[in-house]
């Protein structure tokens, strides 16, 4: 599978890498808003 360790790591690893890269990307994306929210207001 590679969804935890390896599959975000690698890019593309098994075809999950991919997937996994962009649910990881996702997730970054909104901690960021959140983060950015909590510091405006």
């Amino acid at each position: 599978m590679g969804f935890g360790c390896c599959g975000y790591g690698y890019g593309g690893y098994g075809g999950y890498g991919y997937g996994s890269s962009f649910v990881l990307i996702v997730v970054l994306f909104i901690l960021l808003i959140i983060v950015g929210a909590a510091f405006v207001g």
